[in-house]
């Protein structure tokens, strides 16, 4: 049993580009393929997919993204709120990541949304993390 899931999913994400890998597979789960699917949005990785290996287990698939020269997108992911202490946030305390190079990832009453679109709809949540 994992007590972190979304830690795990960031740092085999962090691990796999590293080692300059393709892929990455990962247990699926609804908050792991939103983050996913803002990662892809933001232009941090190529794509993802869900992939069944049995009946009763699904995969989520995160194809990773390189430069030409073969460096990652992603140079650095940070978990911030953990289940030992949540970290929440009001519309007007959600910071610039990185001098506004990176992003940070919120669960909002809205759902799942970057920093700088909960910013602008002016609503806060729980800062997941932080990708640059």
């Amino acid at each position: 049993m994992q007590t972190d899931p979304i830690a795990d999913f960031l740092t085999r994400i962090r691990n796999a580009a590293a080692a300059k890998h393709q892929r990455v597979d990962v247990p699926v789960s609804k908050l792991k393929t939103e983050i996913a699917r803002i990662l892809k949005e933001e232009g941090y990785i190529s794509t993802y997919k869900m992939v069944e290996e049995s009946k009763s287990r699904k995969t989520l698939r995160v194809f990773l993204k390189y430069t030409p020269d073969r460096r990652s997108v992603i140079t650095g992911m940070k978990r911030i709120s953990r289940p030992g202490q949540r970290n929440y946030l009001g519309s007007g305390d959600i910071r610039p990541v990185v001098g506004g190079l990176g992003i940070s990832i919120l669960t909002t009453p809205k759902g799942v949304m970057t920093g700088r679109a909960a910013r602008k709809s002016n609503i806060g949540g729980e800062i997941l993390c932080e990708v640059w």
